[in-house]
């Protein structure tokens, strides 16, 4: 008999089978953290199987206390099952009645309780994760707005989802994907607003995945889930912040939880979606676009600054008089492209010794790469001034790009620009700036143009991406997730 076979069996009448299997399939007695309670209640014999650290001891001591004072208040019946049924004090239970549903709940830190000659477990909800409370995320902070973030418990994303959302329509779908794992996963949308297509298409895509486990969470699933293959760019959208969520959600678009990740999946997103920031609705309508367009500025500065300040370079007869002191003052034995990317690999470096610093240490690591290196390097001529300038400038806009996965690869266009422009100068630049732009064209997320509204042009969406505009102003939710329902407020409001 296969492994799948035998686990698909009925759960046997005998506790002793069913303590058996535990032990031989589950690893009682070998896992520490595994563990069984056995008690008897009017002559029958009862399991509690769990597993610390998952389960709230609390929750497990009370029912319990419950179930053995019916010794005292009961008399000797045939119906002992159902008598523990109907008095376990908890609002969440289920039945199950094959090994395996039951092994995968308990694993999940719920409890299972078998009353003996009863062949069904009763499964009481009494999980209390490890993990922090919720708190503002480190990328997506705010001057001003809630404070609450997701985190790695998925219960808690979801009520904190719920706690903005209370609409009737708002569903949150479980699953389990992976065959080792058996993490849990929820699809959320409004049903009647989200495109039913949508649902779908996500809800088959995330049950065809077959594999060991997501340990890895969100990036595993948004691989299988989009096959991206080597493509740099986002082609979905994380948040951390419950309220970029519900938004979302209210707009049309699917989230898709998993737990153990504090960071949840927008489908579908556009370049465009990657460049907003809570802040921006967090402030008057003007200072909300004055603050998008230098952030939309840059986006821009982090890509195409460089190769067309080393275009100049190359080519100075392109600039009028007037800008002729652009380039660099001072001549030096290293080729200016090999300048440019040894600074831009230097920034590199020290992002990610910053992410590996401890916090108490990260301040002198910058005054050691802002002095030591960057001024001695400029004064011993390993690179010019003007490189060590520029180069910061489009470190700041990579920096300045909301999503850290489209800042990345921005980065990687630009190194390609700057190839472009040393082989071939000019026609370099502009045939590599379109080779960039058919790119980003070709790339559909889950079917949506990933430049719209640029491409195809939708001049009233495309007014909004500029401009951001009040909440009374925007009755019509986006149609790039072409919700069910078109009108965020009813037309005649």
């Amino acid at each position: 008999m296969t492994e799948s076979d035998l686990t698909k069996e009925p759960i046997p009448k005998s506790l002793e089978d069913l303590e058996d299997f535990y032990k031989k399939r589950v690893g009682l007695g070998t896992s520490f953290d595994l563990g069984v309670r056995k008690i008897t209640v009017l002559k029958k014999n009862i399991h509690f199987y769990y597993v610390n650290g998952l389960a709230d001891t609390s929750f497990i001591i009370e029912i319990l206390e419950y179930l053995v004072t019916l010794n005292d208040t009961e008399r000797l019946s045939s119906k002992v099952y159902d008598l523990v049924k109907n008095r376990i004090v908890h609002q969440q239970v289920q039945i199950v009645k094959t090994i395996d549903e039951m092994v995968i709940q308990v694993l999940s830190g719920l409890i299972g309780i078998v009353v003996e000659g009863s062949g069904e477990a009763i499964i009481v909800d009494v999980r209390s994760y490890p993990g922090r409370q919720p708190q503002e995320p480190d990328t997506e902070k705010v001057v001003r707005g809630s404070r609450d973030g997701y985190v790695e418990n998925i219960i808690i994303n979801t009520a904190l989802t719920r706690r903005r959302i209370r609409d009737e329509r708002l569903r949150f779908e479980m699953m389990k994907i992976g065959e080792r794992s058996k993490t849990d996963v929820s699809i959320a949308y409004i049903e009647g607003v989200a495109n039913a297509d949508l649902v779908e298409t996500i809800r088959k895509e995330l049950k065809t995945i077959d594999v060991d486990g997501i340990t890895m969470a969100d990036k595993t699933v948004e691989e299988f889930l989009l096959k991206q293959r080597y493509n740099p760019y986002p082609l979905v959208r994380y948040t951390e912040r419950a309220d970029v969520g519900s938004v979302h959600l209210l707009e049309g678009h699917v989230l898709i939880f998993i737990d153990t990740s504090p960071s949840v999946m927008i489908t579908p997103a556009t370049f465009f979606h990657h460049s907003q920031h809570a802040e921006e609705y967090r402030n008057a309508p003007a200072v909300g676009t004055f603050i998008r367009w230098v952030r939309y500025l840059g986006i821009l500065t982090s890509i195409f600054l460089l190769p067309l300040w080393f275009l100049f370079v190359v080519e100075p007869s392109l600039l009028p008089d007037k800008l002729e002191f652009i380039g660099p003052n001072k001549h030096t034995h290293i080729p200016i492209l090999i300048q440019i990317l040894l600074a831009d690999m230097g920034i590199e470096f020290l992002r990610i010794a910053a992410i590996h610093t401890p916090t108490p240490l990260a301040t002198a690591m910058g005054l050691i790469a802002a002095v030591l290196i960057g001024q001695i390097a400029v004064e011993v001529g390993l690179f010019t001034a003007e490189v060590i300038l520029y180069v910061s400038v489009a470190a700041i806009g990579t920096f300045a790009t909301p999503s850290y996965e489209l800042s990345v690869a921005n980065k990687m266009v630009r190194v390609f620009l700057l190839l472009a422009v040393a082989l071939f100068k000019v026609p370099g630049f502009v045939i590599g700036s379109t080779i960039f732009l058919l790119f980003l064209t070709q790339i559909k997320t889950l079917n949506a143009p990933y430049l719209w509204p640029f491409i195809p042009f939708n001049p009233q969406a495309f007014t909004q991406i500029i401009i951001r505009r009040t909440v009374p102003g925007s009755a019509v939710r986006p149609s790039i997730v072409q919700p069910r329902d078109r009108f965020r407020q009813p037309p005649n409001s």
